[in-house]
């Protein structure tokens, strides 16, 4: 439970830091337009300034994701039990230290290969709406 809350407070921190700088990189235009139209702050957020910034925020934040995906093999060092707890557990009972690290390395690769894919897929995806 600590391990996992303290890894949520220092991820929580970082995606704040994402989300302020992704909403500061639009232009105040954008927010004076739509209270031009008649719009109030809430759907002018919503309806313009959010979407926008989700284009910005999107690469860094799936970064962050694959970075605490992998900062996840941290919980085994206080007694959390996620992949690397298992190939500790896979050691002490073979004593062979090569193929269970090497097992784990290679599931880590996968997932982060996996979400890697996803993520430029979701911004080919948005790139294409910026087409039209």
């Amino acid at each position: 439970l600590i391990g996992a809350l303290s890894l949520g407070i220092n991820s929580g921190a970082y995606v704040a830091e994402i989300i302020r700088g992704g909403l500061m990189s639009l232009d105040p235009g954008q927010m004076e337009a739509g209270r031009s139209l008649g719009l109030n702050y809430f759907d002018t957020m919503r309806f313009i300034v959010i979407p926008q910034a989700f284009k910005a925020i999107l690469p860094s934040l799936g970064n962050e994701f694959i970075t605490l995906l992998k900062d996840t093999s941290l919980i085994s060092v206080v007694g959390g039990k996620e992949i690397v707890y298992f190939a500790q557990a896979i050691i002490t009972r073979t004593y062979e230290t090569m193929y269970p690290y090497l097992i784990t390395a290679v599931m880590y690769l996968i997932l982060v290969l996996i979400f890697t894919w996803l993520q430029g897929k979701l911004e080919r995806r948005l790139r294409q709406s910026d087409r039209r």
